[in-house]
């Protein structure tokens, strides 16, 4: 939100691999830089995409091994 917010930017996560990621947060603790480069790269000024939105939530789910639903899934239900 922070991001939205105050920068008019969010992350198109289509723009980060999981693998890359969750390397660059597992090192983050001890360097930062790894993880600030691979999302700043990814900084859209796409920030009303509906799309770009729900797959961030997808991301989230997916970084953490959750792959049984997809947002596209569930917004077919409602």
């Amino acid at each position: 939100m922070i991001l939205k917010k105050e920068l008019k930017l969010v992350v198109d996560w289509n723009l980060v691999d999981k693998e890359d990621y969750l390397l660059a947060m597992e090192r983050s603790p001890v360097k930062d830089v790894e993880i600030k480069v691979l999302l700043k790269q990814a900084l859209t000024d796409k920030i009303y995409d509906s799309a770009i939105y729900m797959k961030g939530i997808d991301a989230s789910y997916y970084y953490e091994g959750y792959t049984l639903y997809e947002t596209e899934h569930i917004e077919k239900l409602c």
